[in-house]
């Protein structure tokens, strides 16, 4: 069956993605059973997440043994690796690392510098100012064997592997199904932000999605997303780590 442009109002075959006689983009109707399928599995997603980190910090608000870490960061993994396999095929498809001038590259990549200094000396005087307590992504770690390897492996690399094949991949693949890319990226940056549970982490973990949302956009890759994530966390964590080494050498 035939369609017609609605720009020029040519005929249309339905396998084209763009009008061989004004070259607008074809946009596909999505049928309201899939339109309704994506949106459940929208949902899925965030209340999997949410009844996730809900069990998560009532069983584990002491001190949390390696195990119980390892167990937590496995579980959340494996949330995520099996809410992919609904778009598995689409999802691969953002693993090929895309063309892009290299000054672009290294202004993105000088982002994350700037937003680990920012954020963590913004977050730390919040937190002493107005809570009267500091927290140490660190010192969590610091009991474990090997301390600096797990804080690195479920701080610097655990999130930015999962945190954007979760968000930036099967999420916004299926809300960019059912809406627009701007309320698209916006939606991915807000469900991205209130499952971290923390109110001071909003302030900068939202618009930190808004930008991985977009680099999503504009290249169609989890590569730069998950570089930038990971370079902040790892900057954040050093910082958290040399001001904790610090402090020991001051006794």
């Amino acid at each position: 069956m035939n369609m017609n442009c609605q720009n020029c109002g040519a005929s249309l075959e339905n396998a084209v993605n763009y009008c061989p006689n004004c070259g607008v983009s074809i946009k596909k109707k999505v049928s309201k059973k899939k339109s309704r399928e994506h949106l459940n599995l929208v949902i899925a997603f965030y209340i999997a997440m949410l009844v996730f980190l809900i069990m998560n910090y009532f069983l584990f608000q002491e001190d949390t043994s390696l195990i119980q870490e390892i167990a937590t960061e496995s579980i959340f993994a494996l949330i995520i690796v099996g809410f992919t396999f609904f778009d598995f095929k689409n999802i691969m498809k953002l693993y090929q690392f895309p063309k892009i001038k290299p000054l672009y590259l290294l202004g993105y990549l000088a982002i994350p510098f700037a937003s680990a200094f920012i954020v963590y000396y913004l977050v730390e005087f919040i937190n002493t100012k107005v809570f009267e307590e500091s927290y140490s992504y660190y010192f969590t770690y610091v009991d474990y064997p090997n301390p600096m390897f797990w804080a690195i492996l479920f701080v610097a690399i655990f999130p930015p592997v999962f945190e954007e094949l979760g968000f930036r991949g099967f999420l916004y693949n299926q809300l960019k199904k059912i809406t627009n890319t701007r309320v698209t990226i916006i939606l991915t940056a807000f469900i991205f932000a209130i499952v971290h549970f923390s109110v001071i982490s909003i302030l900068w973990i939202f618009p930190f999605g808004l930008l991985l949302g977009y680099l999503r956009h504009r290249y169609n890759t989890l590569w730069i997303g998950m570089i930038i994530h990971f370079i902040h966390n790892f900057i954040v964590l050093y910082l958290d780590y040399y001001y904790f080494d610090s402090a020991l050498l001051e006794f």
